[in-house]
């Protein structure tokens, strides 16, 4: 049976019998559990299931899923499916059991729905009421003698609210992996608690919220939650438990019914005015995808859906981190520098977008377009990206573009460009929780991509998968890691090339795949016979002994996974580094296969798309060269105008012919450059000294402080696009709320511009921005809004017919020879 705390990597069973369901004759698979064949054959009538979560698996703490089975009373939550079986859902044994477990949960919870702020449609124990057509209370509400906590500034936990069902529990200890919570059932009156008995604040609590998601009640809530869902929950609380008494008091007469018709119809309102839209998370290069809940601009919540990447995981941030969105630091109105002043000064966009043309068009004539240089952003969407390098080469005409992936990400790209053709990751994050061994090298990977931390965790927990870290700093995955490897700094290369060493002089390479599919083998035999186990423990400080290990866990294990992040890119030989990783897993055949290859972790939330569109000084989008002649002519016959031929300046670049005097104008998107680049007074002095900068984006960062003119841009949740996460997978994000003051998208604002510089472009929605990537781009040849639906996602590259690519080499590597 699938274990179903390992999100998104289930084995999917066939339907292989068929079982007799309330008189019916049903497919079923054998082995799945019986809970999820019933929801699915009766999703009209769902049977009760209050403790029972899809993507944690048994809990059997409620019993409120009884069923009769071959005549015997089970769970159906941990009763797997077996040929023929004869069950019965609303049996009178059945019926029984089930309403005298749910009667016994509501002991533990005081039904006051009408005026909760967790009636809105999806909380478990309400539409259990509903489903059971439960009409009285034989069992009466007992409170816990224990006060609210309020202590976590995200969320809060009312015991006396708590029906003690045990999924926050499983959440924290099996999900997050994070093992905070725990109940003490040996108590007179058991509780949730946090470290054995701590308030939340003072405990090992992350707040990725996990607990708070799979609650099926109102005992943890979102602190944004409270007080606004529903319109009488902001009422005084006096006002409010004089009307629970009221409710209470006439019940025994009533019964439930009329009461919870009062309460579905208040909840039917709520709907008028709190949305729920999907989006993905801004944040880092999961690509964490959720609803969020929204009233008006105050935004109620974040849920998880079960997203490709996520499942129903996130972390702080992504969870509870959106205030950013209404913050008092937004930029409301366009901005111009006050020649006089030197001060900043509101004004109109027609003002400011004169200004623009004005500037744009007399450093065009006076110095032509090679003086001018664009920078896009990573936190910014595909079609944002695709645009403004766009704007830069058909309306402006230089190839000086690029996005904050030089400082970053370029080392792991060219390490994997030049040895396996493609600077993606391998496969997909299910890959990494699948893989027998996981090697992890330069990445803070709790705190940098906490989600993906917690597959990692998972795996190693409930798979027995075994976890090498490589790193300066003893972190939270280095603590959990199998062995620790502690190199000295920038050494990676020497250790990993010093592995790969003694693993050929073991004969433990794989020479059948080699053969097949490496070019140059014997000339990287030559190259590795230096690094020697003793060399590499002199100048990395790791013992022989350990570099012995991690090439007998190489050589022993099924399969590898690498990942590395930002301790590697952003040092020294980091493209080194990257080249070494990649020639292991070459070495030892552990590409083209699940669970295998190579994953450099990207930071942002999509500065693998903005490199992927084209946003770099030397590819168009699809990573297409601006240097072939028919890719160029092909470009130049789509947007009709002349395109420069030279390669770009990239970022660097871009900083040092400010200081040379050869570049005038620079247009940045979503960036603050000053921050990104190493050398932070070299920027501000270049930034000075620029005869026009232009600075979009949603506050005012340090790179904006030294604009003549800022523009204020919409965060994701204000506008439609798509990202693509650290695994190629490209989804959409919709609208949830309005832009703030007189924003605008970006790529709204990128169309004004370049219509003021004769571009006469007409999008409409970004859907039409990426039609047009689509049909000059073979890596996203079958992208379409329409196949990106809703949860919906696609991995690059994307063939015509829409099928897409989880694993990036399937039949050979992007090389003439195929290897």
């Amino acid at each position: 049976m699938p274990d179903k705390r390992l999100l998104n990597t289930e084995t999917v069973l066939p339907l292989d019998t068929t079982i007799q369901l309330d008189g019916a004759q049903v497919p079923a698979a054998t082995g799945e559990l019986l809970v999820e064949r019933i929801n699915h054959a009766l999703p009209d009538r769902r049977l009760a299931q209050v403790c029972y979560h899809h993507s944690m698996g048994p809990i059997e703490t409620c019993d409120t899923c009884m069923v009769e089975v071959n005549g015997r009373m089970v769970r159906a939550c941990s009763t797997p499916v077996t040929p023929d079986m004869e069950v019965a859902t609303r049996s009178q044994r059945a019926d029984a059991a089930q309403r005298d477990a749910f009667d016994r949960i509501l002991h533990n919870h005081d039904l006051y729905c009408t005026v909760c702020d967790n009636s809105n449609h999806n909380c478990t124990v309400h539409n259990t009421v509903m489903n059971l057509d439960v009409k009285h209370q034989e069992r009466p509400f007992t409170p816990k003698p224990y006060p609210q906590d309020h202590s976590n500034p995200f969320y809060r936990y009312d015991p006396s609210q708590c029906i003690l069902c045990g999924r926050c529990v499983e959440a924290c200890q099996n999900v997050q992996v994070n093992e905070t919570l725990t109940i003490n059932w040996e108590s007179e009156h058991p509780r949730v608690l946090w470290d054995g008995g701590t308030q939340i604040a003072g405990s090992s609590c992350v707040s990725c919220g996990h607990c708070v998601t799979v609650c099926p009640c109102n005992a943890l809530m979102e602190k944004s939650m409270l007080g606004r869902a529903g319109y009488l929950t902001a009422l005084p609380q006096p006002v409010l438990n004089g009307m629970i008494a009221a409710v209470k008091a006439v019940e025994p007469a009533t019964g439930f019914p009329p009461i919870m018709a009062i309460s579905n119809g208040e909840a039917a309102t709520r709907d008028l005015r709190n949305k729920r839209t999907k989006t993905v998370c801004t944040y880092c290069g999961v690509g964490c995808s959720f609803d969020v809940w929204t009233q008006g601009r105050h935004i109620l919540k974040i849920e998880p859906a079960d997203g490709p990447a996520n499942g129903i995981s996130t972390c702080v941030k992504g969870k509870f981190g959106w205030d950013f969105v209404n913050s008092k630091e937004r930029i409301r109105h366009p901005m111009i520098r006050d020649e006089r002043t030197n001060e900043f000064r509101k004004t109109t966009w027609k003002e400011a977008l004169d200004l623009i043309e004005r500037r744009f068009k007399q450093i065009k004539q006076n110095h032509g377009p090679d003086a001018f240089a664009f920078i896009a952003s990573s936190k910014c969407t595909n079609e944002e990206s695709y645009l403004m390098q766009k704007l830069a080469r058909q309306v402006i005409g230089t190839n000086n573009i690029d996005n904050c992936s030089r400082y970053c990400q370029t080392p792991a790209t060219m390490g994997l460009s030049r040895t396996v053709g493609y600077g993606g990751d391998s496969g997909s994050i299910a890959d990494i929780e699948q893989a027998e061994l996981v090697i992890i090298v330069g990445s803070n990977t709790c705190e940098s991509h906490p989600v993906l931390a917690t597959r990692i965790k998972r795996s190693q927990k409930h798979r027995g998968q075994k976890v090498i870290v490589a790193d300066l700093r003893r972190h939270e995955m280095a603590e959990r890691a199998d062995l620790f490897l502690h190199p000295q700094p920038s050494t990676d290369p020497i250790w990993i090339n010093a592995v790969a060493n003694y693993l050929l002089q073991q004969g433990w390479h794989k020479q059948e795949f080699i053969d097949r599919w490496v070019d140059n083998f014997d000339a990287q035999r030559e190259s590795l016979a230096q690094y020697t186990l003793e060399f590499a423990e002199q100048r990395t400080g790791i013992s022989r002994d350990a570099l012995i290990q991690v090439a007998n866990w190489i050589a022993q294990s099924k399969t590898v996974c690498i990942l590395w992040a930002m301790g590697v890119t952003q040092h020294c030989g980091g493209s080194d580094t990257s080249t070494a990783i990649s020639n292991l897993l070459l070495l030892t055949g552990n590409y083209m296969r699940p669970a295998t290859g190579a994953y450099p972790l990207r930071g942002h939330n999509n500065v693998q798309g903005a490199s992927d569109f084209g946003s770099m000084p030397n590819v168009y989008s699809g990573y297409q060269k601006v240097a072939d002649e028919q890719v160029r002519a092909k470009f130049e016959a789509a947007w009709q105008c002349t395109l420069p031929v030279k390669d770009g300046l990239d970022n660097h670049e871009m900083i040092r012919a400010i200081h040379d005097g050869t570049l005038k104008c620079l247009y940045l998107k979503g960036e603050d450059t000053i921050t990104s680049d190493a050398n932070a007074n070299d920027v501000k002095v270049a930034l000075e000294q620029v005869d026009f900068l232009v600075v979009q984006d949603i506050s005012l960062s340090e790179t904006a402080k030294f604009a003549h003119v800022v523009l204020p841009a919409s965060p994701s949740l204000e506008k439609e696009g798509t990202f693509t996460n650290t695994e190629r997978r490209i989804q959409r994000l919709y609208r949830a709320i309005k832009p703030l003051g007189f924003s605008k998208p970006d790529w709204e604002i990128i169309q004004l511009i370049a219509n003021r510089m004769g571009g006469k472009w007409k999008y409409k929605h970004p859907s039409e921005v990426m039609d047009e990537v689509a049909a000059l781009t073979p890596l996203f040849a079958g992208v379409s809004y329409e196949r990106l639906e809703g949860y919906k996602s696609l991995q690059w590259p994307v063939a015509k017919d829409g099928a897409d690519s989880p694993y990036l080499f399937k039949d050979g590597f992007p090389f003439p020879d195929g290897k």
